[in-house]
């Protein structure tokens, strides 16, 4: 078996803005397995400022992965404490099991039978930028809204969730927010208290990871269900997730395989929430069409209820071509396509 990786920008059409910061360009790494003419690729995609793998630890490991991708492949803890790599890996490794052919879990999905119901996510920006971003998923058909808050003054914001509310009821359009820790604990209650006005399904990551006890007395009071994100970077031991979820008790917990373990690591997240009715749902996390297909697949083969967090990668303007497109609110993927790569990318 050989293996190689190649280093990737993407270019964001309009920069993406999050609590954390803004993001022009997002560099990823696509790692090739190749064996008996057959090739199968994965996406490695850390965040600066979120993942807490840096690029240079990540083209380490990607060296030693080129060197012996056999030894990592039968022990997939090498790769525990790096969960983009660990995510790279295992997708590489299943779309070669599946001939190369960008089919990772068989499926209604993969065969273009059925879709998966999506949210709509709402970027940050200024107050025109983010309504126009409503109207058109309103349009779109969309029947759940996200909404990243916590980049302009609240009380527009507010403002915004009642010009969705008043446009549409809570029967027809389910909104979800995303507050990526911005809150300060001494406000977070009043806040939400204030947002449960709206009728919001949840909240994500109201203040930021680490305060299990303040998190816990959030997520008991909360008017609005608490679902954890952040919270769960840089957990990777089975012991260590069950303490976090058993003192801070969350409505849901929302996974990202790039960030929180690789498909193994999301496996034991989910395991250890429905031992407790705690809900969960899938979310991409700014991967190129690479990685959103594998993901896509995978929640359908999860079997995930409700809406998903998951998308085509339109927000880039030098994507790979996409297998996704979004039909009415529903994420479908066109079997029978193929990811086009520069042609130096299958090369080692």
């Amino acid at each position: 078996m050989n293996a190689w990786y190649k280093k990737y920008e993407l270019i964001f059409k309009r920069p993406a803005k999050t609590s954390k910061g803004e993001y022009k360009i997002r560099p990823v790494w696509l790692l090739f397995l190749n064996k008996d003419g057959k090739t199968g690729v994965g996406e490695c995609a850390p965040m600066a400022g979120l993942s807490p793998e840096t690029p240079e630890q990540v083209e380490k490991i990607l060296v030693e992965i080129s060197k012996n991708p056999k030894y990592f492949i039968e022990d997939m803890t090498l790769t525990k404490n790096i969960s983009s790599v660990r995510f790279a890996l295992e997708t590489a490794w299943q779309d070669l099991l599946n001939e190369g052919n960008h089919t990772f879990f068989h499926s209604d999905f993969s065969d273009g039978k059925i879709g998966i119901p999506i949210n709509g996510l709402i970027w940050m920006g200024e107050e025109k930028f983010m309504k126009c971003q409503i109207q058109e998923k309103l349009n779109a058909g969309f029947q759940c809204i996200k909404l990243k808050i916590g980049g302009i003054d609240f009380y527009r914001e507010i403002e915004l969730l009642k010009n969705i509310r008043q446009y549409s009821g809570a029967e027809k359009i389910i909104l979800r927010i995303d507050a990526n820790g911005a809150f300060n604990y001494a406000e977070a209650l009043i806040k939400l208290k204030q947002l449960s006005e709206f009728k919001i399904h949840s909240i994500e990551q109201p203040i930021a990871a680490g305060q299990w006890t303040e998190m816990a007395k959030l997520c008991e009071e909360s008017p609005i269900p608490v679902a954890l994100d952040e919270e769960l970077i840089g957990i990777y031991s089975l012991t260590e997730k069950e303490e976090m979820l058993d003192a801070v008790c969350p409505k849901f917990i929302v996974l990202k395989p790039s960030l929180h373990g690789g498909f193994i690591g999301c496996d034991e997240w989910i395991k250890l929430a429905e031992q407790r009715n705690i809900g969960w749902w899938i979310t991409s996390y700014l991967e190129s069409n690479i990685g959103l297909n594998a993901i896509a697949q995978w929640t359908f083969h999860k079997n995930a209820q409700g809406f998903q967090g998951l998308g085509t990668g339109d927000l880039f303007s030098n994507n790979f071509n996409s297998l996704l497109e979004i039909r009415g609110g529903e994420l479908w993927l066109n079997k029978g396509e193929i990811f086009k790569f520069p042609e130096d990318f299958l090369k080692t």
